[in-house]
């Protein structure tokens, strides 16, 4: 289902058709090394990963993480949305992209219309953004789109210290 569009990228919901996409993604070197190997390396953990988190999480929250296509070839090119995260007090903005559609700006513009639908459809207040401090790219796109460092935070089981950015929407 189609959340929204830009002006060059379709924003829509994950199904388990989208399953070998989310393998790719999920294993991009720059995916492992700065969010974690999630072990998803069939396509039945895939469609598991999409039912488990995608899905429950539209169903629970009315947002989630969302594939983007490119208008003009309908390829599918990444991931960007939000996540409602126990460890966190607010929900965080997050996006990730195979290696070949890295730095084209796609990032800026899908987390602009995804922070706008967390303003106005999602009543959402303030979004945070969380990334290893060694993640330079992310960090440069998390603070272009007006985030500003909050804290270091270590809040998952891996004890790794991250840092956690905030924005007022």
């Amino acid at each position: 289902m189609i959340v929204a569009e830009t002006p060059r990228l379709i924003i829509s919901t994950f199904t388990t058709a989208d399953a070998p996409f989310l393998i790719s993604l999920l294993n991009t070197p720059s995916y492992l090394k700065y969010v974690g190997d999630k072990n998803i390396k069939t396509l039945t953990a895939a469609k598991n990963h999409i039912k488990e988190r995608h899905l429950k999480s539209y169903k629970e929250h009315g947002f989630g993480f969302y594939k983007l296509q490119l208008k003009t070839t309908q390829e599918t090119i990444g991931s960007c949305g939000l996540a409602r995260r126990a460890e966190l007090d607010h929900v965080d903005l997050g996006f990730a992209f195979l290696p070949e559609h890295e730095g084209h700006g796609y990032g800026h513009e899908a987390s602009l219309k995804i922070m706008q639908l967390a303003k106005t459809q999602f009543n959402l207040k303030k979004l945070v953004a969380i990334t290893l401090p060694t993640n330079q790219n992310s960090i440069k796109l998390i603070t272009k789109l007006g985030f500003a460092l909050e804290k270091k935070v270590k809040p998952f089981e891996d004890d790794e210290e991250l840092l956690l950015f905030a924005k007022t929407l």
